[in-house]
């Protein structure tokens, strides 16, 4: 998934597992009338009368607008295709490639129309300012959710997350090895080898894999919480030093050799490595322990959802065991971890999947990502011109 822009920050003290987006239809959803419940502003599954109902009003209504969901991310691919096979509803799902940032615009400017999104999967940076635009709803697993990863009156709520990696083709790189860490990149030992391939997923002003790579640069060079400059500093030595290659990293750029080394969430990078495996293209992801960070993508249900039961029933399918676990076969790892993995019913063989974590990874405050994000936003492309 290319997606440029999203992950949810998770609150300090809440730990990954290191082990392992025409006028719409009626707003009441389908049924609506006389006594009829109006799903787009029912809070939980219980107060519309249970799963069942929850249920045949979603397939009354028959479709689901997503928006920016490529295949490739977080095994959204399987995801989406399970859920229709399950409960007969079409989904579509507009600009795959986009950001959260056009998620957000989506809602802001298409409502009232049916191609409206329902749902959107969003970075923290893009939910906390905006939760004015998204309907409270509690899935019936809300318990199982850490509070530090959810909006206590249900606005969003954390769904999948990972660590910042870096992806290396060796075969791409001579005369130096693949980079493990921060420090490798920056290593003047290395920028001869690394000239022009070092790139990051998007652009952080608006692309939140992009940012969090910044955030990680800063913590393995000096930086803080509180300073994420270091992390802008870091890329404009590499792009002095010719090493910065302005391409977004995908899969292709990946594949083509055009960007051989991709500093992106653990998801993306793993994904790729087990799809180019079998293209015979060895793609090693290490999760560099000089700069150790992590955050969550949030789930929430547009304030205007054309289908507001299949929006509700699509999050609680996500936070089931079985969406929880085909997150984790996208190599991200649920937000509901904890939870599955007392109840035994974690996946096993996906959980081998994920990358060794060592170390302790940093979370910032709400505040710390705000001031973070207007120090990127007001001084990147000055650094990076």
């Amino acid at each position: 998934m290319n997606r440029t822009s999203k992950l949810a920050v998770a609150a300090a003290g809440v730990a990954l597992a290191a082990t392992a987006c025409g006028s719409s239809g009626s707003s009441t959803g389908s049924g609506s009338g006389s006594g009829s419940v109006n799903w787009s502003t029912t809070t939980s599954a219980a107060a519309g009368g249970g799963m069942d109902a929850l249920v045949a009003a979603a397939k009354k209504e028959g479709a689901l607008n997503v928006i920016t969901l490529p295949r490739t991310w977080a095994n959204y691919g399987k995801i989406m295709d399970d859920f229709s096979a399950k409960y007969g509803i079409k989904i579509t799902d507009a600009n795959p490639d986009g950001s959260s940032g056009d998620e957000i615009n989506a809602i802001e400017h298409q409502k009232g129309l049916a191609a409206a999104p329902d749902v959107v999967d969003v970075g923290n940076s893009h939910a906390l300012p905006n939760v004015g635009l998204f309907a409270p709803y509690k899935v019936a697993t809300w318990g199982d959710l850490p509070d530090a990863l959810k909006d206590s009156n249900g606005a969003w709520y954390g769904d999948y997350g990972g660590y910042i990696t870096i992806a290396c083709d060796a075969s791409k790189i001579s005369r130096a090895s693949c980079p493990k860490s921060f420090a490798d990149l920056i290593s003047p030992a290395n920028v001869a080898a690394f000239k022009g391939k070092v790139a990051i997923n998007g652009d952080p002003t608006s692309a939140n894999a992009a940012f969090s790579a910044v955030w990680a640069a800063a913590l393995a060079d000096g930086g803080t919480l509180d300073d994420i400059q270091p992390g802008i500093d870091f890329f404009a030595k590499l792009k002095a030093n010719g090493e910065f290659n302005a391409t977004q990293s995908t899969e292709s750029t990946i594949e083509q050799g055009s960007t051989p080394i991709a500093i992106d969430w653990e998801f993306n990078n793993s994904q790729y490595a087990a799809d180019l495996k079998a293209k015979g293209v060895t793609l090693t992801v290490a999760v560099p322990t000089d700069g150790l960070y992590s955050a969550y993508y949030d789930q929430a249900i547009s304030k205007w959802a054309p289908h507001p039961a299949a929006a509700r029933l699509w999050e609680e399918y996500l936070y089931s065991a079985a969406g929880q676990n085909d997150f984790m076969g996208g190599y991200a790892r649920p937000a509901e971890f904890g939870a599955l993995q007392s109840a035994n019913q974690l996946d096993a063989a996906d959980l081998a999947n994920l990358p060794v974590v060592s170390g302790t990874p940093q979370y910032p405050t709400a505040k710390e990502l705000t001031v973070a994000q207007d120090a990127v936003t007001a001084r990147w492309a000055a650094a990076l011109g």
